[in-house]
């Protein structure tokens, strides 16, 4: 029997401040690269949560997912396939000021975490993490989402 396809289940979250996208720089392999606050889900945690704490991790912002922008699947490598799930999040603060939210990375794996224009994303393609990062902003400008109640995970725990 051949063995189960078994790709990487991650997720990630487009946040936005007026014209700034919410982005990461993380050292890859010795190499410097951006991406949209993204991680891993872990065992027993729901696809949403998932991503607000990846988010808080990786920035120190508190989001709040809105709507998801699209599951996407990538081949990296031969070997390394992702399932990507991607939600519009907002900042969990309230007020009027023009500036973005302070960041405080407390993950150590993420250098510094920056507000970027779309420009600022687009002049560091070569640099981007995956080609999911642009295609993703591309839906999210489109209105592509899909409203989080088609998620579920009451099933989440044995009963």
């Amino acid at each position: 029997m051949a063995e189960r396809f078994k790709p990487n289940v991650t997720v990630a979250g487009i946040v936005v401040w007026q014209e700034w996208f919410l982005m990461v720089e993380e050292v890859i392999d010795g190499e410097t690269v951006y991406n949209q606050p993204a991680g891993h889900l872990e065992a027993n945690e729901s696809i949403q949560s998932a991503c607000e704490r990846e988010i808080l991790e990786e920035t120190g912002i508190a989001t709040k997912c809105q709507s998801m922008t699209g599951i996407y699947q990538y081949k990296a490598a031969e070997e390394l396939d992702f399932l990507r799930f991607t939600f519009h999040c907002i900042v969990n603060q309230y007020g009027t000021t023009l500036e973005p939210p302070q960041t405080r990375p407390q993950d150590p794996q993420i250098v510094a975490s920056h507000w970027m224009t779309l420009d600022e994303i687009k002049s560091l393609e070569s640099q981007l993490r995956s080609p999911l990062i642009l295609k993703s902003i591309k839906d999210y400008q489109e209105g592509k989402s899909a409203s989080l109640n088609t998620l579920s995970d009451e099933f989440l725990t044995l009963k």
